[in-house]
């Protein structure tokens, strides 16, 4: 199934170009409208963003295509992925649609559609509305059920509030300092009022969002920043967030990155202690490490792996029973609470396990000893440079030396024009040139 709009995490491009025109958008809002006007109520959507300038512009295209189709739109305004998640249930809504491009650059922007259950929409809802965007176009608008628009005024602080029910009654942060980084983006008002009003000393980084720096040298995916002001201020955590708030990174007390693989290990085994971890272990994604698996290995837990993408690793984890999945960039899933990635919860349990045993962060969080990784892009423009029969023989030739002691992992990015070389062994040197060596073949068959 060939998807032409949607990628790995809903629609993505440039801002003002491609599948991100005012235009397009308009389209996407009518055909996602009228794909679930599903009976005769007042149909309702909500819809938020980030930060991004071009989030206007969005939000308005959007807007105008789902009051066609018939949808009344409920605007939220600036607030996480995982938020819009919890109030298109919260809220009885049909749609939820969160317009971001997540840790992209603000020259992007995204729209992500979630179901009437809270779930992103899987591929085949995903191509039932591309086959709409394609067809006649026709039949989309709802000439005598034009919808109305309103503005939520509460959308953050009802976030807030559900955050903080997440975090054991028995626990407070009194007495902790905490560094956040909000990355310009989404949350950065609703994670440091919610760290503060749960006892937290909060110092604030990432929080002056301009409509062009979201993402900027912050955030989860540049923690250099936090992890400075964590050994400048002598704090005892740092939580980066990206530009939406889906994902997290954790700098321990003395400033050193924390990954998604650990934080995930340190929940789920905690959680296992505990006797709330389903499933017998957790879900991860192909570019989990494989320190990950051997540790859970010793705990007598499974990790079971997913194609890249947070809504794989859900889906897994409804169809197995799993309460703890997500991906070592930071994508955390607790199903428990939420149906989708999101950083502050996942920066909450960590938290809540930090004091609870009255260890430090690097104490807590590091589980285990990754296995070397090495991961390397390369950019293409057009065609399927991987089906070239010279990046065939190098593939199976790279997988035959890594052997029983290490993984490849070569895909193209669903968001970029990238192919992704990732591989990962207990020998480094050899894993360093065997990505080295794939990356110029594969350029090679790219040119």
């Amino acid at each position: 199934m060939s998807r032409k709009y949607f990628g790995t995490d809903g629609v993505r491009g440039t801002a003002n170009s491609g599948a991100m025109t005012a235009e397009m958008v308009l389209k996407i809002g009518m055909a996602a409208g009228s794909l679930y006007r599903r009976g005769s109520h007042r149909h309702r959507v909500v819809i938020g963003k980030d930060t991004r300038l071009s989030g206007y512009m969005i939000e308005q295209a959007l807007t105008a295509g789902l009051l066609a189709s018939g949808m009344d739109v409920f605007l939220l305004g600036p607030v996480p992925t995982p938020a819009v998640a919890m109030l298109t249930r919260s809220m009885r809504a049909d749609l939820g649609v969160m317009i971001s491009a997540s840790h992209n650059p603000y020259q992007d922007n995204g729209i992500k559609i979630f179901g009437p259950d809270g779930y992103k929409l899987s591929d085949e809802q995903e191509m039932q509305i591309e086959n709409l965007l394609d067809g006649p176009g026709g039949d989309l608008a709802a000439p005598a059920e034009i919808g109305r628009a309103k503005r939520i005024e509460d959308a953050q602080a009802r976030y807030i509030e559900f955050a903080k029910r997440t975090f054991p009654k028995d626990l407070s942060l009194g007495g902790l300092r905490v560094v956040v980084d909000t990355a310009h983006g989404a949350a950065y008002k609703v994670a440091p009022t919610a760290l503060w009003e749960l006892g937290a000393e909060i110092v604030q980084i990432g929080d002056e969002p301009d409509g062009l720096n979201i993402n900027a040298k912050c955030g989860s995916t540049a923690p250099q920043a936090m992890c400075e002001k964590v050994r400048e201020l002598r704090a005892d955590i740092g939580i980066a967030l990206d530009g939406d708030a889906d994902r997290v990174i954790v700098a321990d007390e003395r400033g050193n990155v924390v990954d998604g693989d650990q934080l995930m290990a340190l929940i789920a085994s905690s959680w296992q202690e505990r006797g709330q971890l389903q499933g017998g272990g957790l879900v991860a994604t192909v570019m989990s490490n494989l320190g990950l698996e051997r540790y859970l290995a010793s705990k007598k837990l499974t990790l079971a792996r997913t194609k890249v993408g947070d809504r794989y690793v859900v889906e897994h984890m409804r169809a197995h029973g799993y309460n703890v999945g997500g991906e070592q960039s930071g994508h955390i899933v607790l199903a428990d609470f939420s149906t989708t990635g999101d950083g502050l919860l996942a920066a909450l349990q960590v938290l809540a396990e930090v004091v609870r045993s009255g260890r430090s962060v690097s104490e807590v969080c590091n589980l285990f000893v990754p296995v070397p990784q090495v991961m390397k892009n390369v950019k293409f423009k057009a065609g399927k440079p991987l089906e070239d029969a010279k990046v065939k023989a190098a593939l199976a030739d790279a997988m035959a030396r890594l052997g029983n002691s290490g993984r490849l992992v070569v895909r193209p990015s669903g968001t970029e024009s990238l192919i992704r070389v990732m591989a990962e062994g207990d020998d480094e040197s050899l894993v360093a040139r065997i990505v080295d060596e794939l990356c110029g073949i594969i350029a090679k068959a790219a040119a």
